[in-house]
C-alpha cells in the first residue's frame, strides 16, 4: 500500500529544473538599502510552481544587505568570505560554512567583512500556494 501511494505520488510530481548560475546571473545593489554592489544569482525565480526561495549573492567590499523585517524563517549560509551577520540586535561574525538560521519576525541583515567577496546561499519559504510565485 504504501510502495503504492510513494508512486503516485512520484508519477504526479513534477519534472526537475536544473539552473545555471551562469546564466541568472546579475550585477546590482544588494536589497533592503543598496549599500554598495553585489552579484546576485536568483536560482529560484526560473522555477515554476516553486515553494522556496534559493539565491546566491556576492556582497563585493564593502557592501550589504540592509536590515530588514522578515516574514519567514531565513538561512544565511556562507560559502566564501567574512560577514557580519544581525538579527534582533545581536551581532555574530560569519565564516565559511558557517550558516545563520534568522526567525520570522527578527529585523535581519549582513554585511561583507574582510578582504574578499562575501558569498553566500539565502533560502527561505514562499507564502501561499505555489500557483501565486
Amino acid at each position: 500500500m504504501l510502495i503504492a501511494l510513494a508512486l503516485a505520488v512520484a508519477a504526479a510530481a513534477p519534472p526537475m529544473v536544473v539552473v545555471d548560475e551562469r546564466q541568472v546571473m546579475k550585477e546590482e545593489p544588494p536589497p533592503h538599502g543598496s549599500i554598495g554592489m553585489s552579484t546576485a544569482y536568483r536560482l529560484s525565480d526560473a522555477v515554476p510552481n516553486r515553494m522556496m526561495e534559493f539565491r546566491k549573492r556576492v556582497l563585493h567590499a564593502g557592501a550589504a544587505i540592509g536590515e530588514h523585517v522578515i516574514a519567514h524563517d531565513e538561512v544565511y549560509y556562507v560559502l566564501s568570505g567574512e560577514g557580519e551577520v544581525i538579527s534582533g540586535g545581536e551581532r555574530a561574525q560569519l565564516k565559511p560554512g558557517m550558516a545563520a538560521y534568522l526567525y520570522s519576525g527578527a529585523s535581519v541583515g549582513i554585511s561583507q567583512r574582510g578582504r574578499e567577496p562575501l558569498a553566500l546561499i539565502i533560502a527561505y519559504p514562499l507564502p501561499g500556494p505555489p500557483s501565486a510565485h
